[in-house]
């Protein structure tokens, strides 16, 4: 893991709106969704992308056009929404030990920081902006992080527009240079508790020999959750 201690935080200040040539329909997407949570809903209703073909990673014109988004193209996709009502465009990357990594779409409002994300995990979907910094809202992913075989060790967040004029918004193929650099950015170390984790680690796997699918009504601080999708609604 790339870490370093004095990492400066991307400015989430308000930025002025790129020039995007959408085409009508994404047009009027863009219209309509005006604010984080907006966003998350319509996300929310999407099928997540499982990747049945092969894997992909689609901008937001692929993810328009496919109706489906896994959680890179979910944070792409409301990257170049958000952007376009003057959100900087910043994705928060986790660093896993078992290198199933997770990235959000974070963003600051008057209350503090949120995030918008899409998961198979129904505990690693989107924050109200509610947290007093970037590091208090990766932290607030730990509990639910932890499942079989993960366990967050490091976060980094990152300004889409150090890709410079790489086409992330609307590119019609896969755009894996994205990824390249949110893994080969130097990543904050996170320190945590074997013990609890051990802890976690055993409640959820009781869970799971009980039920057969993850949990998410035992986690603490689901008051600062945002609306899970449909699909995980009504399951503990």
């Amino acid at each position: 893991m790339r870490t370093s201690q004095r990492l400066p935080l991307p400015r989430a200040d308000r930025v002025e709106q790129p020039v995007v040539r959408f085409t009508p329909r994404e047009q009027r997407l863009v219209a309509a969704l005006r604010t984080p949570s907006a966003v998350q809903g319509w996300l929310n209703d999407l099928p997540y992308n499982s990747e049945p073909d092969g894997p992909t990673l689609r901008c937001f014109r692929g993810v328009v056009r496919a109706g489906t988004a896994h959680c890179l193209e979910a944070v792409l996709a409301a990257a170049t929404i958000l952007e376009q009502h003057r959100y900087p465009p910043l994705v928060l990357s986790f660093e896993s030990v078992d290198l199933l990594d997770h990235v959000l779409f974070v963003y600051r409002g008057p209350g503090g920081w949120g995030s918008i994300a899409r998961s198979r995990d129904p505990g690693l979907h989107g924050r109200r902006p509610v947290f007093a910094t970037p590091r208090a809202l990766a932290l607030s992913y730990f509990e639910s992080y932890v499942d079989f075989t993960g366990r967050i060790k490091g976060y980094a967040v990152v300004d889409l527009r150090v890709l410079g004029s790489y086409d992330w918004r609307l590119a019609t193929r896969n755009v894996w240079k994205v990824e390249r650099v949110l893994i080969d950015w130097p990543h904050r170390p996170v320190a945590s508790s074997d013990r609890r984790t051990e802890r976690l680690r055993r409640r959820y796997r009781a869970f799971r020999d009980a039920h057969d699918y993850k949990p998410w009504k035992f986690y603490a601080g689901r008051d600062r959750w945002t609306a899970l999708p449909k699909e995980f609604r009504g399951r503990g």
